[in-house]
């Protein structure tokens, strides 16, 4: 007498339990993307690189001192690194961003 009804207790808390746990995935995937999601740019690169573009590239301020964009390289081609399985146009990216801070930051006469 008793089994079945603790057979039918089981089988409305498992039901209960498949309800929320639908409802709580379903909020889950609903939520808005957090900042950390936002965090990378999305869109191609430029034709011809802008100030804006290397700063973007490189995580800086348009006018970084040459110590903080010689890190900032650093760090962000350990990530993208073609040997560590990183992508070679992206590596030359990230070179061709950090020579033109660089020769921004010593004065030549470029764009930047």
């Amino acid at each position: 007498m008793v089994a079945p009804l603790i057979a039918g207790m089981a089988v409305a808390a498992a039901a209960y339990t498949g309800k929320y746990s639908i409802r709580a995935w379903q909020a889950f995937k609903a939520r808005p993307p957090t900042a950390r999601m936002q965090k990378f740019y999305e869109g191609g690169f430029q034709p011809a690189m802008t100030r804006r573009e290397v700063a973007m590239i490189l995580g800086l301020g348009e006018r970084a001192p040459s110590e903080e964009v010689k890190e900032a390289h650093r760090r962000v081609m350990v990530a993208n690194h073609p040997d560590a399985g990183g992508s070679h146009y992206l590596a030359s990216k990230i070179n061709e961003a950090k020579d033109s801070m660089l020769t921004r930051t010593k004065g030549s006469n470029s764009a930047f």
